[in-house]
Parts: structure tokens; sequence; C-alpha cells
């Protein structure tokens, strides 16, 4: 048997590259050049390269490649193939983490593990409702989480009126952030610094300049009045329950979040359409620690407010 495949060995043809017939495969590309030949959008590229390098510290982002969206109940979960000069990862946005694709080689199975822990965490945890907005005012929002996780442990009545407490001091603190005494007009007394009223018609004001925004201007005065009646109210009334609490902490929330979002737009002074494609899908991104702080970027095409600035 062994000398028939001998001989039989000897009366084939040696095939060699040149071979017409002969189908070869390529060798794969080079990681770094392959973002010049996929559609992700490249302002949103940056950034998961950024949280990659900044999570994985010591590696280097080679490709990253959007996969796709997936929406569950009301959110959106963009998913992301990341190759770095030493792992693989999944990247999951919204809010955002990675994770090693040699312990997760399933991406389906990743984005369910993905949902159930952030529903969780979710569900435990309240805050910003964006990084930028954390990043922008951090102490009000770590003083909002506490104000949140003793809602979450409290059963009685002084318990839930503690809550109301700390509403309060996460609205003053928002003021006294965000309130400047250039906002005060010229002839006019300064507010108390714990006046959240009075500032907080003073910023919105100045954040919400101009007859375009007089509904916005308008909003921000209304939910700030009534998170801070509705904070008093709780830390002061006898007979408060679990409900009340949770109504008044959504309040502070909405308040903390209308302003925030308000002033953030005003500083970057990001526009309301994109100058390339004309789009509306404006992102505005926060981060302290560069300059400038803001980034505004399309999520419809790769324009980006610092995409001059890079090239």
């Amino acid at each position: 048997m062994l000398t028939k495949k001998l001989k039989k060995s000897k009366t084939e043809r040696p095939r060699t590259r040149q071979d017409p017939d002969e189908c070869v495969i390529p060798a794969p590309p080079v990681k770094h050049i392959l973002s010049s030949y996929t559609l992700s959008n490249l302002a949103n590229q940056r950034d998961i390269s950024d949280y990659v390098e900044w999570q994985a510290r010591g590696e280097r982002v080679l490709h990253a490649e959007k996969l796709k969206t997936e929406r569950v109940f009301d959110r959106s979960y963009d998913c992301w193939d990341v190759h770095t000069d030493k792992e693989r990862y999944w990247v999951i946005t919204n809010p955002t983490n990675l994770y090693a694709q040699e312990l997760f080689p399933s991406l389906d199975y990743t984005i369910s593990f993905h949902v159930g822990v952030m529903a969780r965490v979710t569900a435990r945890q309240q805050g910003a409702p964006d990084e930028g907005q954390r990043l922008r005012l951090t102490p009000v929002w770590r003083r909002f989480e506490e104000a949140a996780s003793a809602l979450h442990v409290a059963e009685e009545a002084e318990e839930f009126q503690a809550v109301g407490m700390r509403c309060r001091q996460c609205l003053i603190h928002l003021v006294r952030l965000l309130g400047k005494p250039e906002m005060i007009p010229s002839g006019v007394q300064n507010p108390k610094r714990s006046d959240v009223i009075g500032w907080s018609e003073r910023i919105a004001n100045a954040i919400a300049a101009g007859s375009s925004s007089d509904y916005v201007r308008g909003h921000l005065k209304v939910v700030a009045k009534s998170a801070w009646h509705l904070a008093n109210w709780l830390t002061h009334a006898s007979n408060v329950g679990r409900a009340d609490a949770a109504f008044v902490l959504d309040a502070t929330q909405s308040a903390l979040t209308a302003f925030l979002a308000a002033t953030m737009r005003f500083e970057s002074g990001s526009p309301d359409r994109c100058p390339k494609c004309g789009s509306y899908r404006i992102a505005v991104g926060y981060n302290p620690e560069k300059s400038p702080p803001y980034i505004s970027a399309c999520e419809k095409c790769d324009w980006s407010s610092v995409r001059k600035g890079r090239r």
C-alpha cells in the first residue's frame, strides 16, 4: 500500500503557486489599515478606541469596527469588534463596557450578558444619563447617587425625609457650580448662594438666551422651582413613604439633566445641524482632560468639531 502511494505521488504533477488552477488564500491584511476599508463613523471610532486604550492600559488599538446596533426596549446598544496589539475585545455601549473575546467568544451571548448586568446596575443606581454629564459636574452627580442609594435602603419616614435633604443639597450645589457673577444684570443684587430659585432663573437666562429659546428657558425655570419645592416638602413632611421619596428623586434628576444638557450645549457652541451633511444627529461629549474639553460629532457622517485640529 505504501509503495503504491509513493509511486502515485511520483506521477502527479507538482503544484506551484503560479498554477492558475490552484486556489490561493491571501494573507490577512495588516490590522491598522483595516479602518480604511470599513464604513464606521470615524468620530465614534475614535471614542471607542480612546475608551479601550484607557481601560486596557498599555495596549494600543489597531482596529475598531462597528458590527451592529441592537435595540432592547427603549435603549440602543452599539457593538464593536476591537483589535489591540495584545488582545481582541467586544465593546458594547450605553453604558460602554469591554469584554475579552477569549472569555466571551460569542457576541450574541455577550450582548445578553451586558444588557442583564446593566439592567441590574440601573435598578440599583440612578445618576447621570451619560458620561459627559457626569464628568461636567461630578460633585453634583455624586450627591445625587448618594440620595438614590439612601432611598434604596430607606424603610422609615425619617429616612425618606433624609432623601429630600440630599436632593436639596444636589440642587444647591448645581446652582453654586453653574452660577457665575456675570450672569447677574448690572444693578441687580446677587441672589444668596443657596437661593436655588433665584440662581436657576439667572442661569437659565444665560444658557438659554434669545427668543428662539423661550420654551427651553421657561422649562428650566419651572423644573428647578418644582424640584426645589418638592425637596423642601419631603424634608419637612410627616408620614411620607417610598413613593413620595422616589417622586422627589425623579424630579431632582430631571432638573439636573435639563440644566446640564442646556449648559453643555451653550458652553460647547455645538451646531444644531451638521455643517457637512445637514443632519440633526449631533452628539456632544465632554472630557476635562482634553483641550478643548468639548467635542461635537455627527452620528450620520464623519464630521467632528476637532477633526481639523487632528490633521
